[in-house]
């Protein structure tokens, strides 16, 4: 299984306006015509402006479907020019109910696992202009997700992401977001990704947390 790129993105810190104020944002990235070095972190020339919930090694790369798009233009009503939604890697295929967390990719001389899903924040909203877009993207699970760097190295704009090793376990990120926002009381569920080791620590904890809330 392999994801063809359809564009290579980095993006500058910036301001969009929300709720009438001004806050800085990197989603408005830019497609790359050129080879990029991929560190533990990030993407050579491409900025997190919030470090708190953007940054960070489970959090290096962003990756979303190019399958979705047409869905939101035609449920927006309007063209989107990508990345609309931010992602360091807009790919053909690979959508959130075919990989699995824990999954290894090949991408240039890069390795990378996928570690959570994406959690839709304002700065989609603010960048559309749809205050509903982020209740939209929970529903839909369309939430892209996020890979960490196992090895680093140069990714060319011609790449694929390539499925090196299937997680055993077969906990895809479409199931993450159902737990996450539809299915909140499965207790099952919660503690499965509790567990999950691969998932990044951030999701772990919350679902951790969770689990303490159910009775008994």
């Amino acid at each position: 299984m392999e994801g063809t790129l359809v564009a290579l993105n980095t993006g500058k810190a910036g301001t969009i306006e929300w709720q009438g104020k001004g806050v800085s944002s990197a989603i408005n990235k830019e497609k790359v015509q050129k080879p990029l070095y991929l560190s533990r972190l990030n993407f050579e020339g491409d900025v997190q402006a919030d470090t708190v919930h953007h940054g960070g090694p489970e959090k290096a790369v962003c990756v979303y479907s190019h399958d979705h798009y047409s869905y939101w233009e035609k449920g927006l009503g309007i063209s989107l020019s990508i990345p609309t939604f931010g992602e360091n890697l807009t790919v053909k295929g690979l959508t959130e109910n075919q990989v699995f967390i824990g999954d290894i990719f090949k991408l240039g001389e890069a390795a990378v696992q996928v570690c959570q899903p994406r959690q839709p924040c304002f700065k989609v909203a603010a960048k559309l202009n749809q205050p509903f877009m982020v209740k939209w993207i929970q529903d839909t699970g369309y939430s892209g997700y996020y890979m960490r760097v196992l090895e680093e190295g140069r990714v060319n704009p011609e790449d694929s992401l390539v499925l090196q090793e299937k997680n055993a376990r077969g906990i895809s990120v479409e199931f993450v977001n159902r737990i996450l926002y539809q299915d909140k009381e499965n207790k099952e569920g919660v503690k499965l990704l509790s567990e999950l080791d691969e998932l990044a620590e951030g999701v772990r904890s919350s679902m951790k947390k969770r689990l303490q809330s159910f009775p008994g």
